[in-house]
């Protein structure tokens, strides 16, 4: 771990500027991307798709993010911040682009693969954001950043739906698109970066950022193009070995059990409110846009909470955990809409608390050296809940409008039987390293 550097890190002058920077990035990230994501199956199947290939076209994304989170993630590690942030910001701005010309489905294909490779800029900003802070401010700061990540979310589709009622709205919805994750490009660019990649303030305090990457040399010459990709690749391989090695599995299932109760409990959400309570969709959508600002608004809750706890974060997860394994059971059983609307209150609530809790775990036990292969390794565990959920989803469907959540509730109190082994663990590796 990196606690020695953390308690003698210094408050920086710029360091509050580049977090805010970041925020900024966070939120025309989302922004930029909730524009597209509403109108993609119109969209595909405006060009002609049938549903099963609609439905193929729309997992290619999934399946590149499953196995590419982990590698970008490592070799933000191994090449620096800046130069994998921006090759991820300029990537997904080219493959936007060209969603934007996608006269055909083997355009529209072609414009998902760089997206689904390299549209792992967020992952990379919590990897920035954790090399900048200490331990104890990583919770507020991962908090802001996700409250400002979710905003964007919201307020993108407003946007998108608008520019869709004119005419060539998708196009110009991808071009829009594609032109703000240009100018994340550009503010991340006039970032002050040190030699070596990393987001530096001014010259007081240690550096808490990944490892360095310095020039390679050989027989006192400098090492060929050939020879440093060899180089970066022999050190991502070795990051990914050693996170894959470690005793985090615990962790990863954990992650995995959650996000498949949470995806269990939204995936049919519409659906079962008009089955359940005959709701129209217009004011279920009103339910949605409720639950996700407030989800959004629970990331300034992060920091005060944490505080409240004494930055006991396995303490915080399990019982966030608990709450939100009562709350889908409560969804599940409720006989009324108001009880729905008061799940769904503190359900964001819960969720966004237990985001923040286990990728901070994460970082907490694998150590800050690699938070771009431990936040990336997350990100693809949470791809396989991604893939999974929709089959779990159908199939708990075909007993009852109820059965995707009473399955989440199942999985939950799987992952709180599974904390409730191992957090004494936990707490014993911890008590070990501060001696």
């Amino acid at each position: 771990m990196n606690d020695h550097r953390c308690a003698s890190f210094q408050k920086p002058r710029g360091r509050t500027r580049i977090i805010q920077c970041i925020y900024v990035v966070g939120f025309m990230d989302l922004f930029g991307v909730s524009m597209i994501i509403p109108l993609l199956s119109h969209h595909v199947k405006a060009l002609g798709a049938s549903p099963t290939v609609a439905g193929i076209v729309g997992a290619t994304y999934g399946i590149l993010q499953l196995f590419s989170s982990t590698i970008v993630g490592s070799w933000s590690d191994v090449v620096g911040r800046q130069y994998s942030l921006l090759t991820c910001l300029l990537l997904s701005a080219l493959g936007y682009g060209l969603l934007g010309m996608s006269t055909s489905i083997a355009l529209f294909v072609l414009a998902r693969i760089p997206v689904g490779l390299f549209k792992h800029s967020l992952s990379i900003c919590r990897a920035l954001l954790s090399d900048l802070v200490s331990e104890s401010e990583r919770p507020l700061v991962m908090g802001h950043f996700n409250a400002a990540s979710s905003v964007g979310f919201i307020l993108g589709p407003v946007v998108g739906g608008y520019l869709t009622e004119h005419e060539g709205g998708f196009y110009t919805s991808s071009f829009t698109c594609a032109i703000i994750f240009l100018a994340n490009a550009g503010l991340v660019w006039m970032l002050p970066w040190n030699s070596h990649g990393r987001a530096s303030a001014p010259e007081t305090g240690p550096d808490a950022g990944a490892p360095q990457t310095r020039p390679v040399v050989l027989g006192g010459r400098k090492a060929s193009p050939l020879q440093r990709a060899w180089r970066q690749l022999s050190s991502v391989g070795s990051k990914i070995h050693m996170v894959a090695s470690s005793d985090m599995w615990d962790l990863f299932l954990m992650r995995l059990l959650m996000a498949l109760a949470i995806m269990l409990y939204h995936s049919n959400f519409s659906l079962a409110m008009e089955e359940r309570f005959s709701l129209k969709p217009k004011v279920t959508g009103y339910l949605i846009s409720y639950s996700s600002t407030l989800g959004a608004l629970a990331g300034f809750l992060v920091g005060p909470v944490t505080q409240l706890y004494g930055n006991n974060m396995p303490a915080l997860l399990l019982h966030s955990t608990v709450l939100t394994c009562s709350l889908i059971f409560l969804y599940a059983a409720a006989p009324s809409v108001s009880q729905v609307v008061l799940t769904s209150t503190f359900f964001a609530i819960s969720t966004t608390i237990g985001r923040t809790c286990i990728t901070d775990l994460e970082l907490h036990r694998g150590g800050v050296q690699a938070s771009g292969t431990l936040i990336g390794a997350g990100q693809s565990v949470t791809a396989v809940g991604r893939v999974l959920a929709p089959l779990l989803s159908g199939l708990a469907q075909e007993f009852s409008p109820c059965g995707p959540p009473s399955l989440g509730v199942i999985l939950a109190l799987a992952a709180v039987g599974l904390m409730l082994i191992r957090i004494p663990k936990w707490d014993r590796k911890s008590s070990f390293k501060t001696q």
